[in-house]
């Protein structure tokens, strides 16, 4: 089934994780902030990974989120971003891997798309982005008094979903590693395949959650087969999550099919999420499947 012409949907989530007590409003009110940015294009005919890029900058500019300002600092108590986001339209991919002193690690993969190269990481990345006239920062300018004082706590990837209403898919993530993690660590955020795919023909997802395991797994691209062989969303999520625990992680995704259907699911404590779609255009948030 092909999707309704002149329909559009956006799924955002802040990452996979435990909230502490007093984080909750922030990561619910962060996620409706997002998905307002990318509704706001949505509505206006804007294409899908223009929606995604605005609604992901968005969370890296929010420090409760682990992604641009706020990411967690690795051992040499250093900040290495990824990110990267994709064209269900062309199977255009961008991304940056080990990023340092750039604001909005999805821009840089946003403007990646439309070259040659996939994947750049750590001083090629920073280069390409001083060569696109993209904003530099100082690399302490990222970090925030929270996470500097969580030396032993994880986070996980920011991502969201979209469906244009010329019927083109964009997925796209951004994180800020695992706190403590060895210099030059990369996990599934910047891999297609891994932790995000977008293919009009097929559909689009974005995970959060333990980057090794997903990486292993290819999670993004077993819900691609899934949705293929005609699965609906949220149990093809929840197939490809259930095994994350036998190889050590967990993790939360959300999702758009080509017909427009969507949907999300987690095992890990909390997921935020927020949605919004010409059906129902004012954004909502959920921080678990518990509240939906």
């Amino acid at each position: 089934m092909e999707h309704d012409a002149g329909r559009w949907v956006l799924l955002v989530h802040g990452g996979a994780k435990e909230m502490k007590p007093g984080e909750e409003s922030d990561n619910r009110e962060g996620c409706l902030a997002a998905a307002q940015a990318g509704r706001r294009l949505l509505e206006a005919g804007g294409s899908a990974l223009d929606a995604v890029e605005a609604a992901i900058r968005t969370l890296e500019n929010l420090p409760v989120f682990n992604a641009g300002y706020g990411s967690a600092l690795n051992e040499r108590g250093e900040i290495e971003m990824c990110s990267g986001i994709m064209d269900g339209r062309t199977l255009g991919v961008g991304a940056v891997g080990a990023i340092r002193g750039v604001r909005n690690p999805v821009r840089v993969a946003r403007m990646l798309v439309e070259e040659k190269e996939v994947l750049l990481v750590a001083e090629g990345a920073e280069l390409f982005a001083r060569r696109k006239g993209i904003e530099l920062c100082a690399t302490d300018a990222l970090a925030t008094p929270t996470r500097e004082s969580e030396l032993a706590e994880e986070h996980d990837t920011v991502g969201a979903v979209a469906l244009d209403l010329d019927g083109n898919l964009a997925a796209g993530t951004s994180t800020g590693g695992l706190t403590g993690a060895p210099v030059g660590r990369i996990g599934d955020s910047p891999l297609p395949g891994g932790g995000y795919y977008a293919d009009n023909h097929v559909g689009a997802v974005s995970f959060s959650g333990d980057g090794e395991s997903i990486a292993r797994l290819a999670l993004a691209a077993r819900i691609m087969a899934s949705f293929e062989d005609g699965e609906e969303v949220e149990q093809a999520i929840r197939k490809a999550l259930d095994k994350l625990p036998h190889v050590g992680g967990d993790g939360g995704g959300i999702a758009i099919r080509k017909d427009g259907r969507s949907g999300w699911w987690h095992n890990s404590p909390h997921f935020a999420v927020a949605s919004a779609s010409s059906d129902d255009p004012e954004p909502r948030a959920w921080l678990s499947k518990d509240e939906e």
